[in-house]
């Protein structure tokens, strides 16, 4: 699972011109799903995106968590994270889970970060989406379940 996890001080999603998912402050994580995902790796996205400390705190200094601040995470699906772009100039998205393996995981990654105690807000899966924000800082972060080990 690949998540682009952003600070933001506002987003939204858009979909054929009806806003379906508004957040104030906090995260705006799209998400990538691979064939070898499955529902432990998402619990651990999960906590991975609740308790990382990207926050400031009183003194400016980035040592709060989404979950310390009571933020609200916004869940995009986004399959183009998993392009290959080594060949040719037409990305592939063979690593890509199939919509019936991404959807359900993606919702379980929702679920499990509202069972944090997080407010989440989600786009629509499969649909094309405006997808709007201000980024905070700017602050982005990379997180690969590959790579962290899950």
């Amino acid at each position: 699972m690949r998540v682009l996890l952003q600070r933001v001080t506002e987003a939204s999603v858009t979909v054929d011109g009806t806003t379906v998912a508004t957040i104030g402050a906090g995260f705006v994580a799209l998400v990538g799903v691979t064939a070898t995902d499955n529902t432990h790796i998402a619990e651990q996205m999960a906590a991975k995106i609740a308790n990382l400390r990207v926050f400031e705190d009183a003194e400016g200094k980035m040592n709060l968590s989404a979950l310390d601040r009571h933020v609200s995470v916004l869940v995009v699906s986004q399959f183009t994270l998993y392009a290959d772009v080594r060949k040719g100039r037409r990305p592939s998205f063979v690593q890509a889970a199939p919509p019936e393996q991404a959807r359900p995981l993606i919702d379980h990654l929702a679920q499990a970060i509202r069972s944090l105690g997080l407010r989440v807000e989600t786009g629509v899966f499969g649909a094309h989406m405006a997808v709007q924000l201000t980024n905070d800082g700017p602050v982005t972060i990379w997180l690969d379940s590959a790579t962290l080990g899950f």
